[in-house]
Parts: structure tokens; C-alpha cells; sequence
């Protein structure tokens, strides 16, 4: 069967956070939690910590480009963390971390540049941006106890002390784009 739905798979911390804002968005209708980027197959949670596989923790995002278009979510993507920042979101330390968008299609890799090239020239952030914008490579899933995480445990402190405050400031900014059950 056809289907027009796209994916893309981004960077940018902690993959607790990026599913607890992605789920939310109208058009979004898959999001699932893995690394991506290394070279070790089927890498564990635990190495991937460590710091022995060279992967990011990452989101894979299946959406609808009719409901939330690649520069949306981008322009949700690049609000959601620090993309000035090397191998580092926040307390958040080391190469998992680090800011990557990995394309699917030329055309989203041309998107993603654009995008970039606009925030600089908006002056945005006031360091440069550092997020690699590389081809798409074997995604890893992290393991069903990943998969939302955020709304399995919102008592969680690393939830409490960072997931909560990223979705405070996501639902002022883009509550015209939450899905109506999530707003």
C-alpha cells in the first residue's frame, strides 16, 4: 500500500524529552525512541551511555507532510534543545548527546540546510549551530522501557526537573499544532 507519511530521525538529547514533545504535534503519527549514528548493531542502553558505541540518542518521527510539514517540526525541533552545543544538552554531557538531523531524502536535507541558514540569519541563538545534517544510517530501537517515558513516569525527577519545564515552555509556544486530546 502507498502511503505518503515521511520519517525522519533527529538528535538532540535526552530521547525522553523529544518523544514527550513530538507525540504531541498534530500530523505526528509515530515516534519512537533509539540511537542511530554508531557502529555497534543492536547497541544496549547501557553502552550507549557509557559512551562505547559512538551512537546518539535519537526520535524517529513518522508524520503526515499534509498535516505538519519537515520546516514545522524542524522549527519544534531546533526550540527544543540547544543546537549550539557540542556533545552537550544542558547537564547532559557527552557524543549521545549531541545535535543531528539524519535525512531520509534529498529534500529534507535541502529543508534541514535552509532551515539552519534562516535561524542564523534571524540571529536566533547567539552562538553558531552545530547540528550535523548527515544521511540516514540503521536506527536501533532503545527498548519498550523507553517508549513514553515521560507519561509512564511523570514523577520521575529527571522528568520533573527537565522533561516538565521543555513541555511548559512547548505548549506556550506551539499549542496551535498540539493534537486537541494533548493540548
Amino acid at each position: 500500500m502507498f502511503t505518503s507519511n515521511e520519517v525522519v530521525v533527529l538528535g538532540g538529547g535526552c530521547f525522553w524529552c523529544m518523544e514527550a514533545l513530538f507525540v504531541r504535534l498534530n500530523g505526528v503519527l509515530k515516534v519512537e525512541s533509539g540511537f542511530c549514528g554508531g557502529k555497534t548493531k543492536n547497541p544496549t542502553y547501557e553502552s550507549v551511555c557509557a559512551q562505547q558505541t559512538e551512537h546518539v540518542e535519537v526520535v524517529r518521527i513518522e508524520f503526515d507532510p499534509k498535516v505538519i510539514s519537515f520546516e514545522i517540526l524542524l522549527d519544534v525541533y531546533f526550540d527544543s534543545h540547544d543546537p549550539t552545543s557540542i556533545d552537550r544538552q544542558g547537564d547532559e554531557v557527552g557524543r549521545l548527546y549531541r545535535s543531528m538531523i539524519f535525512y531520509q531524502t534529498e529534500q529534507q536535507k535541502s529543508i534541514a540546510k535552509k532551515v539552519i541558514q534562516q535561524i542564523e540569519a534571524e540571529k536566533r541563538f547567539p552562538n553558531p549551530i552545530v547540528t550535523e545534517v548527515v544521511p540516514a544510517q540503521p536506527f536501533w530501537l532503545a527498548g519498550s522501557e523507553h517508549d513514553s517515558f515521560f507519561e509512564k513516569n511523570p514523577l520521575n525527577p529527571y522528568c520533573v526537573t527537565t522533561v516538565v519545564p521543555k513541555m511548559l515552555r512547548f505548549r506556550r509556544k506551539f499549542a496551535a499544532l498540539l493534537k486537541s486530546e494533548m493540548r
